[in-house]
């Protein structure tokens, strides 16, 4: 089939590189590919670390797409010859106070209830497995089958897949015929012709005529990244989540030497890096691991993510010729390899099993016309438009 994409985030790319795979011939359109969320991104396949209660609907997609992570590395390394920074070092999820150590004794236990691998640690065990952590450490809890990946070097081998196939120019609307989508106009007023329609565009569908209003909000994130100095490496060896006095933060280790710390979480709609959220990023990660004050701040960034109302992605036909995926919020790393999938599978008429087909259904919200976010709308002032693509770019 002929397939167009909007949106060359990690989720748009990875549909599109899953679709060429299996045969299809793809079209991905976005005028910044990989310019969004996706170059914010951590990339912390966290599946159990990230396990919390009331997700019964979202905890077994990631453990799913955690699963087929490695053969999707494999592939991915193999086509395009690049290294992917894929770690298999686990996750260390720590406390301060004795608050913090209840949480994550009640979090072990979710985790182990799910048959996942949940090691309750002392704060010295702890510093055993990663000696830069600080003596404010006084619990964990290790999680061995979490890993990480590096989200920038992801979407640049699957940029180098897909070639010219990636068109940087943005969606304006998508063609209709009656109550069938037929194909898009991109922004040079040129008509592309269909057999599917891909929305993969993130907070950017909203700025596109013919996309059904989504309920989608943006979960704005900072993130850091910083040089940990030669004298200091490797500062940290694996993935430390912290919980400082029931704030979080976390300290993601990189093969080049540095380390991301982040990420806030807020809806206040500040298109720019908050200064309040960087503070307590810092101070809260130099709690846990003191060698981070040490470190040069390269790089700040703040990205919205797009979440839906119950933190489930939005992925399936809108109408006869028009599939969304979008809504993955903070989880869109992780999810990629089973979006890319599922969204292949529906294209192909593929069964789904009933549970994961209701779970994702973007038509499970009811969401009237007024629903739809404005451009003048918080989050989608001028400032914003060069992030989120309000003109409209079609990129998480």
């Amino acid at each position: 089939m002929r397939i167009a994409v909007i949106g060359a985030g990690i989720i748009g790319l990875a549909t599109a590189e899953e679709l060429l795979g299996r045969g299809h011939e793809v079209t991905v359109f976005d005028p910044d590919p990989a310019g969004g969320a996706s170059l914010a991104a951590a990339g912390m396949l966290a599946h159990a670390a990230e396990m919390s209660w009331g997700q019964d609907a979202l905890a077994p997609l990631l453990r799913a797409s955690a699963e087929r992570y490695p053969d999707v590395v494999a592939r991915l390394s193999a086509a395009s010859g690049r290294s992917l920074g894929y770690r298999t070092d686990g996750t260390l999820s720590v406390g301060v106070d004795a608050a913090d150590r209840e949480a994550l004794v009640a979090a072990a236990g979710l985790q182990r209830a799910q048959g996942l691998r949940a090691d309750l640690l002392t704060g010295s065990a702890a510093r055993d497995l990663e000696p830069a952590l600080g003596p404010a450490v006084t619990s964990a809890v290790s999680t061995p089958d979490d890993h990480q990946i590096d989200p920038r070097r992801v979407t640049a081998a699957l940029l180098d897949v897909l070639g010219d196939r990636v068109r940087r120019e943005a969606v304006t609307a998508v063609i209709r015929r009656g109550a069938e989508t037929t194909g898009v106009r991109s922004t040079s007023g040129e008509q592309h012709r269909a057999d599917v329609v891909v929305a993969a565009a993130g907070l950017g569908a909203a700025l596109i005529e013919g996309i059904p209003a989504l309920p989608l909000r943006p979960v704005w994130g900072d993130i850091l990244r910083l040089r940990v100095p030669s004298a200091l490496r490797p500062l940290v060896t694996r993935t430390v989540r912290a919980q400082v006095r029931g704030r979080g933060v976390y300290v993601v280790p990189r093969e080049d030497g540095t380390v991301v710390v982040g990420a806030s979480v807020r809806e206040d709609g500040l298109p720019g890096v908050h200064a309040g959220s960087v503070l307590a990023l810092l101070r809260d990660a130099e709690a846990v691991v003191p060698g981070i004050s040490e470190c040069e701040i390269v790089e700040m960034l703040a990205r919205p993510r797009p979440g839906s109302p119950d933190a489930v992605p939005l992925l399936g036909f809108v109408d006869e010729g028009l599939l969304v995926s979008t809504g993955f919020d903070r989880h869109g790393v992780l999810l990629a390899p089973l979006a890319a999938a599922v969204a292949a599978d529906l294209i192909e008429g593929r069964p789904i099993e009933e549970d994961l087909r209701s779970a994702i259904d973007p038509r499970r919200f009811a969401v009237s016309a007024a629903a739809r976010p404005r451009e003048d709308a918080a989050w989608t002032p001028p400032a914003v438009a060069d992030l989120v693509g309000a003109r409209p770019k079609g990129s998480r």
